[in-house]
This record gives structure tokens, sequence and C-alpha cells, in this order.
């Protein structure tokens, strides 16, 4: 096809031919890797709408904090199997395969660690037993299969990543918009959705995962997980955890002080952000291993490509989320304020939001370029700084200010990562230039 089209554009030099190509190959990528956070974006658009216009403004608050826990569990999944993943890229295809085999058995522990913690939040803001038990069966299934993603993405298969996430987008917003349409939306049959919706997503992996999972049930130790936890994931593990802070303290202390009710208005405002978010939290999988393998050949000017690609990829997402969020806000209104947010409320918490995503996607690129040369404690320190910063920001402005002005803690503490974290990635382009 290429050839093809060489012939049909003779007028191209050959140095020009050569870019044309490299652009193309980017732009390949980066639809694969986008294509599929998109569709479980819109789905989880959808779903929220869904929610918010045929249910209780506190159930609403639940499944939104929903979406806050259970990303926070393919966080953790990322740092202790993503991340050790991506590093097998510069092994021998036999250490390779071995330290791949214990990650697939620690990721049925991990998984199921993360259902149960799933489960006890969602029952803290109480929801039924049998509800928070289904919450808590999406939080595994999801948890593994951010494993599976990750290891996909390693292994360079693309197209399943994508199969997986359109999957799981395409039967979420069926089996909802099913309920919604014959009257019978509730609670727990939305919660049944996402169990089966992310069940169904598992069929894009094929065989190969199923047979690498039964293998490591039976075969694999976890002995092997010691070095990989002393070596990499306990320090990205410290990292994950402190930026959670940093990024979602708002959530758990108004969802627990002020109820979910409250934080349903803050999420109202994440809900326009979520394209652009879950682009900066799907990116990395693709990026990192390429990051990786350029440090690996010791081609570091290639390695800042993929982070100025990153980084261009990501603005303009957010620049089309910031464009459709306003226009929804500002034409659309009538779609998700029927159960009674104040729009001057609505308006100022989607700015707020607009602000934050907009540091995430400055400071992410710099932060996943030190992950790919291994800098985990370095990281680890600047999110103790970081979170340190927004919980006493965040806890001060929700009892003095309210649920909205909570969410500056949150912009502080992305504004302290990025004062910490370039200096870092500076300091290790001129140690190794």
């Amino acid at each position: 096809m290429l050839a093809g089209a060489q012939q049909a554009l003779p007028f191209l030099r050959e140095g020009d031919w050569i870019r044309l190509q490299s652009l193309l190959r980017t732009g390949y990528r980066y639809s694969l890797s986008v294509i599929g956070p998109i569709a479980v974006s819109a789905a989880h658009f959808i779903a929220s709408l869904i929610f918010l216009r045929m249910l209780r403004a506190d159930e609403f608050g639940q499944f939104s904090f929903l979406l806050i826990v259970v990303p926070f569990c393919l966080s953790m999944s990322s740092a202790l199997l993503g991340a050790p993943a991506a590093l097998t890229r510069g092994k021998d295809e036999a250490t390779a395969a071995e330290e791949i085999g214990t990650l697939h058995k620690a990721s049925l522990i991990i998984s199921a660690m993360a259902g149960c913690v799933v489960a006890a939040l969602m029952f803290s803001t109480h929801a039924g037993a049998g509800i928070a038990a289904l919450f808590g069966l999406y939080g595994t299934g999801a948890t593994l299969r951010g494993f599976a993603r990750s290891l996909s993405n390693v292994r360079a298969r693309l197209k399943r990543v994508a199969a997986s996430d359109i999957t799981y987008g395409a039967a979420l917003v069926a089996g909802l918009t099913s309920f919604a349409v014959f009257g019978h939306l509730t609670t727990f049959n939305a919660a049944l959705v996402f169990v089966l919706s992310v069940t169904a997503s598992f069929l894009p992996f094929g065989r190969t995962y199923a047979r690498e999972i039964a293998a490591a049930t039976k075969a694999r130790s976890l002995r092997r997980y010691l070095p990989i936890w002393q070596d990499v994931t306990r320090w990205s593990l410290l990292g994950v955890v402190l930026t959670e802070l940093t990024v979602n303290a708002h959530a758990y202390f108004v969802t627990f002080i002020s109820g979910p009710k409250a934080f349903g208005l803050l999420a109202l405002g994440a809900l326009f952000m979520r394209p652009a978010s879950l682009v900066l939290s799907a990116l990395p999988d693709i990026d990192q291993p390429v990051m990786t393998r350029h440090l690996a050949r010791g081609d570091i000017k290639g390695t800042l490509r993929v982070v100025n690609e990153f980084r261009m990829a990501s603005g303009l997402v957010l620049i089309g989320t910031i464009v459709l969020s306003i226009a929804l806000v500002t034409w659309f209104p009538h779609l998700f304020l029927k159960k009674g947010y104040d729009e001057t409320d609505v308006r100022v918490v989607l700015a707020l939001w607009i602000a934050i995503t907009a540091a995430r996607v400055v400071r992410t690129p710099a932060a996943v370029f030190l992950q790919a040369t291994g800098s985990y404690s370095a990281l680890a320190r600047v999110s103790a700084w970081s979170s340190v910063t927004s919980l006493i920001a965040t806890f001060a402005l929700l009892c003095t200010l309210g649920p909205i002005a909570s969410l500056g803690g949150v912009f502080a503490g992305e504004v302290a990562i990025m004062v910490a974290i370039f200096p870092l990635a500076r300091a290790w382009r001129k140690q190794h230039a």
C-alpha cells in the first residue's frame, strides 16, 4: 500500500517520503490507542447522562464515585503489573516469559483484592449489600482487564485492546439504553449491566490470554514477584497512591463528609472532561513501552520525539473536549440539568475542571518519560509533596467554602506536581545528553 502511495506521489523527495511514512505510522498508532478510550469515554458519558436523568441525585453520585474508585484500581494495577510488564521489553525472551507468567498470577490476586475494596467503599455510600457486591465484581473484572490491556500494549497487539474497549462500551450503552427505554432502569440493573459489559470485553483478547491465565494459576510462583516489587513496583505503587490523593482527594472527602448527592455536582463537571482524562490514562500504556524500547537502544532523541507526540495528541483531545463541553453547557443544558442543578454552579465547576485537566495534560508526558527511565523513587517523592499540598488545600477549602471550592485543592496539587517534575526531566536529559 505504501509503495503504491509512493508511486502516486512522485513529486515527494526521499526525505519527505520518509517523514510522511513516520507521520502515518504515528497517526496509526495513536488512532488505535485513542479509539478505544474514546469508546469507553463515550459509553461512560452516555451512561452518566442516563443516570442523571433517570436515577435519584444520590444514586447518580454513587455511580460517579464508582467511576472514581475503579480507575484508581486500574492505576494500581498499572503500577503493580503494567510497569514491570513494560520493562520486560528490554529482557531476553525466557526471562520476559517467566516474569509475565508471574504477573498473570499476581493479576488474579490483585484484581480480587480490588473488587473487595470497591464493594466495601460502595457499601459505605449506603448502597445495598447486593448492589455493592455487583460493584465489587465490576471492580474485579475491570482491574483484570486493565492488565490484559497493558500486556497487549506491550506486545503491540493494539487492535485487541481497541476491540476490547469498543466491546465494553457498546455492551454498556446497549444494556443501559434497553433498561431505560423499557422503564426498568434501577441501580441494581445498571450495576448488573456494568458487570456483564466488562465480562464481554475479555472476548477480544482470545484464547491465548485465557490459556496464559490458566497456566499461571497452576505453575507459576509469586516468589519471583519479590525482586519485581523491590526494583519497580513499590515505588510506582507509592506514586500511584500519592497521585490518587492529589487527584481525587476531593471525591473521597466530599462523598464521605457531604454525601453522594453533593459529590454529584462535582462529578457532573468531571463528566465533561472524561474524554481527555481517559486518553491521558490510556496513552501511557502505549507510549511508555515505546519510550522504554528507544531508551534500551540508547535513542534519546527517539524517546523525546514520543514525548512530544504524546503531548500533542493529548493537547488536541483536550481542545476538542473543551469545545464540546462548552457547547453542551451553553446550548444543551437541558440534557443534564433535569435534577435541579444550578447552571451557574455547573459553569464554575466546569471551569475548574478545565484548569485541572489542562494541568494534567501539561505534566503527564513528562511523568511518563520519567517512568520509562525507571525514576520511580523520584516520582514517588514528587507525588508525596503534591499529595500533602492537595490534601491540606482540599480539606481546608471544603470545610470553609464548600464542595465546589474543594476543587481548588486538586488544582493546587497539580501545580505542585508540575513545579517538581519538570526539573527532574530536564536534569535527566542533561545528564544523558
